[in-house]
């Protein structure tokens, strides 16, 4: 866990919005959005994306591990979105952009950027050297950022347990 500090952020097109760092208490609302993200986009449990992992409910228990860290957006009262990384396992020096999803909501708001922006401030601070991520082509707008955030396509990396992700990317730190 870091000492990051909520970051707020406000938009001509919405209300202020909260980035902070994901608590035990918003498990059930993170799960509850990647589900209902998933489902919107056709990325079924059975297919291997991240929906499916079992450990969707306990997110907050999973991003206590060293180099790791979950920011959640928070509009409303309500946990909208979030984005988090991990190291990727053997290999050194790389952690993984991980389960960044949003509510309808917040999409559009300018919002991904910021959150990214904030997984990319942390990895370099704890030394990673990249940042890798796998995707779908299914998630047009995702794709978008990632390359205009400099991510570049790559081979996959690792076993990840999403093999449904057909797009492999990476940015150097």
């Amino acid at each position: 866990m870091t000492d990051n500090h909520p970051v707020n952020a406000t938009n001509a097109n919405m209300h202020p919005s909260v980035i902070r760092e994901l608590l035990a208490q918003d498990n059930a609302a993170l799960a509850a959005v990647i589900r209902e993200v998933s489902a919107e986009y056709g990325l079924t449990p059975d297919k291997g994306f991240s929906v499916a992992d079992t450990t969707l409910d306990c997110l907050s228990e999973v991003y206590q591990a060293e180099g790791s860290q979950y920011w959640v957006i928070e509009y409303q009262g309500k946990v909208v979105g979030g984005a988090g990384i991990a190291p990727l396992a053997e290999n050194d020096g790389v952690c993984e952009l991980q389960k960044m999803y949003f509510a309808r909501t917040i999409r559009g708001k300018g919002m991904a950027k910021a959150i990214t922006r904030q997984c990319i401030e942390f990895a370099q601070q704890q030394g990673y050297q990249s940042m890798y991520l796998e995707t779908t082509a299914i998630l047009v707008e995702a794709l978008g950022l990632y390359e205009k955030l400099g991510f570049i396509h790559c081979e996959h990396l690792g076993e990840t347990g999403h093999d449904a992700c057909e797009i492999a990317m990476i940015k150097t730190l």
